[in-house]
């Protein structure tokens, strides 16, 4: 990816990766979840912890995958810390379930890395009957968030150390429907567009940190709430094009992000001490990066905030 290698202000760029943005960087001591870190950049960025020494449970829908990738690790980093839990965010009572589990535990938490999603599927209802990308990419880490910000509030007084959650958006989220969220239209077939759906839930997930992050400063908690662009992965978007994946097999590694730089934004918001104190942005590239005006509607972020609260109840 030699096109685009210019660094921001952090020092980075697009071509870093997550174990560069975290060099020298010592995470023992914090405890974190990362959903969907079964695959991709999900597992990578519970990789990249776990190298600096943070305890990671990984939050997986497909358990056996799961304990893959962490067997996966431990081979490699003999002294990690890393557990799997069965999480399933299309589904309230499994997201309920994990909290409770965990809570339940007795286990710190100091980062909530909310990764997980799913990408232009055909329209399907949840099990709680809500259109399926909002409820993955969305609703489900709404709840999570909510059900686990107390613990990261006892942990951030106890440890006096900045708590920090992550969730992890997309450049589509400049994508979405005209309305930005079809607050009355969310189970609508007829008007459903996959793409324009996952835009939705991707704005919804910085609208999500935004209004996140200013209750968090209200209350005073030493928690922060960011958002992030991971950047195009090519073996994310290309897989199913037939005649021209060669092609873009080829050129797209000049243009596109792999893995491990996939991972690199996350982790740098998660773990750097550039980030200290930062909240309420959204990043790109390993640096603030300025998202669309919806999603930094302040109103819109307030009704979302709302409207998921009295879907979760």
């Amino acid at each position: 990816m030699w096109l685009f290698k210019r660094k921001g202000p952090s020092g980075f760029s697009s071509s870093s990766t997550a174990e560069e943005v975290t060099n020298g960087i010592n995470g023992s001591g914090l405890t974190a979840i990362v959903t969907g870190a079964s695959s991709g950049i999900g597992s990578e960025t519970a990789r990249v912890l776990a190298l600096r020494g943070v305890n990671v449970t990984m939050g997986v829908r497909n358990m056996v995958a799961g304990k893959q990738v962490k067997e996966a690790i431990l081979k490699e980093i003999p002294s990690a810390k890393v557990d799997t839990m069965e999480l399933d965010l299309s589904s309230l009572t499994s997201v309920r379930k994990f909290a409770s589990e965990f809570t339940s535990s007795g286990r710190p938490l100091n980062l909530l890395i909310n990764n997980a999603g799913v990408m232009a599927t055909p329209f399907t209802l949840s099990k709680d009957n809500i259109e399926l990308q909002f409820a993955t990419n969305h609703l489900g880490h709404f709840l999570l968030t909510h059900l686990l910000v107390e613990t990261m509030k006892k942990t951030a007084r106890e440890m006096k150390r900045e708590g920090r959650i992550v969730n992890v958006s997309s450049v589509a989220h400049r994508f979405t429907y005209s309305e930005g969220i079809r607050f009355n239209k969310l189970n609508d077939k007829e008007g459903y567009n996959s793409w324009a759906a996952y835009g939705q839930s991707k704005l919804a997930n910085i609208l999500h940190a935004n209004e996140l992050a200013r209750r968090l400063k209200e209350d005073g908690a030493q928690i922060t709430a960011n958002s992030l662009h991971p950047g195009s992965i090519m073996t994310n978007l290309f897989r199913h094009l037939g005649v021209f994946e060669g092609f873009l097999s080829t050129v797209g590694k000049f243009v596109f992000k792999n893995i491990p730089q996939g991972a690199s934004t996350t982790c740098y918001v998660a773990l750097h001490p550039q980030v200290k104190g930062i909240s309420g942005e959204y990043f790109s590239d390993n640096n603030v990066a300025k998202p669309s005006l919806k999603a930094a509607d302040t109103d819109l972020s307030k009704k979302l905030w709302d409207f998921s609260m009295d879907l979760i109840k």
